[in-house]
């Protein structure tokens, strides 16, 4: 007869229990994040890898925003692999299904920059709506040869962006899930249809997929392109801050790493079928982000460059961008409801963080441009986008 001490019992039955809880409530995945290189796509990475027991591929074409430099912190875990194919070659799309087995897609690659879009529509048109079908296709065919158990279990989370909506112009309106859509831009057109593609895809075919649509992002490793990061090393340089129209033009700014949280909560936790807004709770003019940057450089570099007194004086208005939607907002009240989300950071406690990065990290930005990215006619434009 063999005696079993009765705390060892206990401790024995704590283990089993805690390891059961753990696999019901949510098995290890493996997720294949596309555009995991991008700015959004590396925040969701980094997130899946340092917080998480999740595996990621990262597929990626590396385009001018995708930076592999982005993902030092995590490319050494042996839970993260990458594989540099472009999402409108299905071939090599159904090579990586079968090859890594994932168990949910989490859908970020995308041409994302409107004044980009404006110039040069067809490779939006290529990458954010062909690319799509054919991660679809690829995703489609890889699950209908899944077990029932396994196929009731994947997921295909297509991330999306309030501007599918339109403008809010002349309202106190709040972009919902329900709101109709009536985008301006080629870029955001081209990711509506993309939407549409991904819906139907599920009514259609049956696959199950999510779709979420978030205000705008920033944050850490960011592409210079973008309004904040633009002001930010425009500033330190005495260089001109370029601001479109009057500046009044208002966004829902969304930190990036609370997106990262969001977006992993609802392919882990969201409901097939459903749609989330993603949003970070603060409304800003792009004068006032503008203004506000400058104050904080103000008091963490109060050494300028030569000849400039205070940064506000390098602020210069710029003819507005054509067809400029005028305002964005979104109602975010339903992934907090549902799901429990909320973000973790204001935008005073966002945009102090990203400065800070920018101090912090040179040789990342630095990199940027000085590499095939350099800040020609189309990315010294403002952009108060995405």
């Amino acid at each position: 007869m063999i005696l079993i001490d009765t705390q060892d019992t206990k401790n024995i039955y704590t283990v089993i229990i805690q390891s059961c809880t753990v696999s019901q409530t949510h098995p290890m995945k493996k997720i294949l994040v596309t555009g995991g290189a991008g700015f959004i796509g590396s925040a969701v990475v980094r997130h899946i890898i340092q917080n998480t027991q999740d595996s990621v591929i990262n597929l990626d074409k590396l385009t001018y925003a995708g930076n592999l430099e982005s993902l030092t912190d995590v490319a050494d875990s042996p839970r993260y692999a990458f594989e540099k194919v472009d999402i409108c070659d299905r071939a090599e799309l159904d090579r990586v299904f079968a090859q890594h087995q994932p168990d949910a897609v989490m859908h970020l690659a995308a041409e994302s920059h409107v004044d980009r879009s404006i110039d040069s529509a067809g490779e939006f048109i290529q990458t954010n709506i062909v690319g799509t079908f054919n991660l679809l296709e690829a995703a489609r065919a890889y699950w209908q040869q899944m077990s029932s158990e396994k196929q009731a279990a994947f997921r295909f989370h297509h991330i999306s962006t309030d501007e599918v909506y339109g403008d809010l112009h002349g309202t106190d309106d709040l972009f919902t899930e329900t709101t109709p859509y009536a985008p301006s831009s080629p870029y955001s057109a081209s990711k509506a249809s993309s939407d549409h593609l991904v819906r139907a895809w599920l009514r259609t075919y049956g696959l199950p997929t999510i779709v979420t649509n978030c205000s705008n992002n920033y944050g850490p490793y960011h592409f210079p392109e973008k309004l904040i990061p633009l002001m930010i090393l425009n500033a330190l340089d005495g260089k001109p801050l370029p601001v479109y129209g009057d500046g009044m033009q208002i966004r829902d700014w969304l930190f990036v790493e609370d997106h990262a949280r969001a977006l992993y909560q609802v392919v882990t936790e969201g409901v097939v079928g459903e749609t989330y807004n993603i949003g970070g709770h603060n409304e800003k003019a792009n004068i006032e982000v503008v203004k506000t940057i400058c104050t904080l450089l103000e008091e963490l570099v109060p050494e300028k460059p030569a000849g400039v007194a205070r940064y506000e004086d390098l602020i210069t208005f710029v003819q507005d961008r054509p067809g400029h939607d005028v305002r964005y907002a979104i109602d975010a009240a339903k992934i907090g409801r549902e799901l429990g989300w909320k973000p973790q950071e204001t935008f005073e406690s966002g945009i102090r963080k990203t400065v800070q990065w920018y101090l912090d990290n040179k040789t990342w930005w630095q990199n940027v441009l000085n590499g095939s990215y350099r800040l020609d006619r189309k990315s010294t434009r403002l952009n108060s986008s995405h």
